[in-house]
């Protein structure tokens, strides 16, 4: 008799940020998840069935380790240390790094193979690509186009990710840092209050990622 079989997929997986927790639940799999990050706000039902075991940076490796699970879905170089640290612990660990939306449709679909789901994932792709594209026909009528200054960060002040700057001109803004945007680094896109101001943005947003703004 065989001891091998066909594998099914990881049955136990940890999410250090939010977006894979959203992704199993959204392709029907969120029984697969067994730990969560502090920041996980969708489905409600993670938060309030998943313990929490990472913040953005860090996390704990014992309460990781003691999901036992199978595999651990991480996303860009700044969590390399802690990817580090379960690497070590001889964990499975997959980090992605996404920076464009092309980029997270493409997590959505490689997330969607690891699970048995890739045709549902790409399913699920196709949908959000149609609902972008309803609102750049609506956008396109539109003779003004207001400039945005997104804030990623405040000391030193960050602008937006490449997708935060794809999806402020898809909803109708212009991005005044859309340059910058396309750095992988954040240090790439450190900007100066004089440079904001002499842009001269006409709308302000900002989202500090883990921090009260």
């Amino acid at each position: 008799m065989s001891i091998l079989h066909v594998p099914q997929g990881a049955k136990r997986i940890v999410c250090l940020t939010e977006e894979p927790t959203e992704i199993l639940y959204a392709l029907g799999e969120g029984e697969r998840v067994v730990g969560i990050s502090a920041y996980t706000v969708r489905p409600p039902e993670a938060k309030e069935n998943k313990p929490v075991v990472s913040a953005f940076i860090g996390g704990s490796v014992d309460k990781i380790k003691a999901l036992n699970p199978d595999l651990v879905i991480g996303f860009s170089d700044i969590q390399a240390d802690l990817a580090k640290q379960l690497i070590a612990a001889n964990l499975q660990v997959l980090i992605f790094n996404q920076r464009s939306i092309q980029d997270i449709l493409e997590v959505i679909v490689d997330i969607g193979s690891l699970v048995e789901k890739r045709r549902e994932a790409k399913v699920l792709v196709s949908s959000y690509i149609q609902r972008i594209e309803k609102v750049l026909d609506r956008v396109s009528l539109r003779s003004y186009r207001p400039k945005v200054y997104f804030e990623e960060w405040d000391d030193p002040l960050i602008c937006g990710i490449e997708w935060v700057s794809e999806i402020i001109e898809i909803a109708g803004g212009n991005d005044v840092f859309k340059e910058k945007a396309r750095g992988r680094s954040a240090t790439e896109r450190i900007v100066s209050a004089d440079e904001v101001a002499d842009l001269s943005p006409e709308v302000f947003l900002a989202s500090w990622c883990g921090k009260p703004f």
